[in-house]
């Protein structure tokens, strides 16, 4: 009789489910808990997924104008924008943003937004835009995002804006590579030379910067194109930029804070959005696998003997129970064992 397999395997990952969503961790599928249990490649998107996401102004600097009046501009220009970057812009004016003083808005991708606040042209972005404008600008020697602005065709200075590493992130990393992970990667926008700290700061292997959205799809796919078939990547994020990245990936798993759209895209979700539930999330899927495993050896070899025992005249009624019923009890016992194993 096939009970015990039937029944176990299935609750093997049933459990494993379970075990996850008490942990935090919301995985939409069995098959993507398999998928998991195999993974040797990590990718991360940088902000809100490896830091807070909470971006804060830290000094303004090269500024031909009042620090406030410098802010005012940059506010007004980004007010459009649902951007954490914005968001902390809006945040340092500290005013009420009427926005009937701005036209025509225009983001370019990769680069920033140009307006008109008050009828003068207003430019608020990266190195990349004032480059496109033709506007000769200051470098900031510290570290960190830089919103660099220029208004009416002239370089006013430049907007220091920092964000700060998630709590444990860095202790993640090391319990993933010591889990096995063979290859950790951070995806990020963000200038090379902030890109390169975080991932010294937290240990990553390989770091790609300054990536618009369409670049991140493309290098998830170089590297799922490099790796074995045995061996599956997963792509962490939390963005709206990050879905077609989510989608694309062998697993992806989303932050529980962050869009929407990157929420829907993923395969797992970290409610808690602690750095620390992925390791835990990889140790869970693993630890389904085994016991999924170790039902199938144990019912497969208890049947069997107990087949051979028959043919041989030495079975009885007990083990013809036992290796039915008593099977399928314990393997059933054995796959809950997840819920309340210390991993």
């Amino acid at each position: 009789c096939p009970c015990a397999l039937v029944i176990s395997i299935p609750l093997s990952f049933f459990a494993g489910i379970g075990g996850a969503s008490h942990e935090g961790v919301l995985v939409k599928g069995s098959n993507y808990l398999e998928t998991m249990a195999q993974t040797k490649y990590v990718v991360f998107d940088k902000t809100g997924t490896m830091t807070q996401g909470v971006f804060e102004v830290s000094g303004v600097h090269h500024n031909t104008m009042p620090e406030e009046q410098l802010l005012e501009y940059a506010a007004l220009a980004e007010c459009s924008s649902s951007h954490p970057i914005s968001k902390s812009l809006q945040k340092a004016y500290g005013k009420q943003i009427n926005r009937d003083r701005v036209t025509e808005i225009e983001e370019l991708s990769g680069k920033g937004v140009t307006a008109k606040v008050d009828g003068i042209p207003v430019a608020a972005g990266n190195a990349k835009l004032m480059k496109y404008l033709n506007v000769e600008y200051s470098e900031c020697e510290e570290v960190g995002t830089i919103v660099h602005v220029a208004v009416d065709g002239k370089y006013a200075g430049h907007i220091l804006i920092s964000d700060k590493l998630k709590l444990h992130a860095k202790e993640a990393i090391r319990d993933l590579k010591k889990a096995g992970i063979t290859k950790t990667v951070m995806l990020t926008g963000d200038m090379k030379r902030v890109a390169d700290k975080v991932a010294e700061e937290l240990g990553i292997g390989e770091v790609y910067s300054e990536l618009l959205p369409a670049d991140k799809v493309a290098k998830v796919e170089q590297l799922l194109s490099q790796k074995s078939e045995k061996e599956k990547l997963a792509f962490v994020g939390d963005g709206i930029n990050d879905a077609p990245v989510l989608a694309g990936a062998d697993v992806g798993a989303a932050m529980g804070s962050g869009a929407d759209a990157a929420i829907e895209a993923a395969d797992v979700v970290f409610m808690t959005s602690s750095m620390e539930a992925i390791p835990q999330s990889l140790k869970i899927a693993r630890a389904t696998g085994r016991i999924a495993k170790q039902n199938v050896a144990f019912a497969l070899v208890i049947k069997a003997l107990v087949m051979v025992f028959g043919l041989l005249g030495l079975a009885n009624m007990w083990m013809a129970v036992f290796a039915d019923t008593g099977v399928a009890v314990i393997c059933i016992l054995n796959a809950i064992r997840i819920l309340y194993k210390k991993l």
